[in-house]
């Protein structure tokens, strides 16, 4: 059922899991429940809503969106700050599902998919794909900080440290380092520098697995995925590419 909506474009798999959780997914006027087969020939409603199944085959869309900071990656916010999603361009068919979130005030790259095969998958921790980061941190970073981060530092929710780490030019209060990190922890990148006694002032993403945020992007602005970076995404997924209309 969760692999069915998510491939319908509802979300991700991981999300689908949680409407379904949630009660609210029925079909054939029951509850749905994890792991339930479907066709897609059943009467299937999210929130009381039928969902109608297209007989054109959904063809799939990947963009990156540089985003600013000031926006949360949600599609609502209580607060009502600003979202990402009021930024993308308009589909007829399915809906655009985040490839990981970026904090409120973080930016950089960010991808966004219909495929929600494809999100599932690039999201999942056993994928181990790699994000990079340009950090600008506050204070004197010694070599023993530095070591520090390079090696496992404890965190509330286990253990991690930065793959790579390299020191990439500024001073002062200006001090800019590229790190790369293998996983998708919630804040895992400024954690680990306050771990070690720093502060982090500004975090840029450039880089989610094999794709890159080109310099001439401007903040807010998106970019349709073009056929190289749509290939490598779903190579680094181990997914075929999905047929064309």
């Amino acid at each position: 059922m969760q692999k069915w909506l998510a491939g319908q474009g509802f979300g991700s798999r991981r999300g689908m899991e949680g409407w379904i959780a949630d009660g609210r997914v029925t079909v054939d006027g029951k509850i749905a429940t994890l792991g339930l087969k479907v066709t897609g020939q059943e009467q299937i409603k999210v929130d009381g809503r039928p969902v109608r199944v297209s007989r054109k085959p959904i063809r799939q869309k990947t963009l990156m969106y540089h985003k600013p900071p000031g926006e949360i990656c949600t599609r609502s916010d209580p607060q009502g700050r600003p979202t990402v999603f009021e930024q993308l361009p308009h589909l007829s068919q399915g809906r655009w599902i985040g490839i990981g979130r970026l904090d409120f005030t973080t930016s950089g790259l960010l991808l966004l998919t219909t495929d929600g095969t494809l999100a599932n998958v690039l999201m999942h921790p056993s994928s181990g794909l790699q994000r990079e980061y340009s950090v600008r941190v506050l204070g004197d970073v010694t070599d023993q900080a530095l070591r520090k981060l390079r090696s496992r530092i404890e965190l509330e929710d286990g253990p991690a440290c930065f793959d790579e780490l390299q020191f990439s030019g500024g001073e002062g209060s200006n001090r800019w380092y590229r790190v790369v990190v293998s996983e998708g922890r919630n804040r895992i990148v400024r954690r680990l520098w306050e771990a070690a006694g720093f502060r982090v002032s500004r975090l840029i993403r450039t880089r989610y697995g094999p794709v890159k945020l080109p310099r001439s992007l401007s903040a807010g602005k998106t970019r349709f995925l073009k056929v190289g970076e749509i290939e490598a995404l779903y190579a680094a997924g181990g997914l075929k590419l999905p047929a064309a209309e």
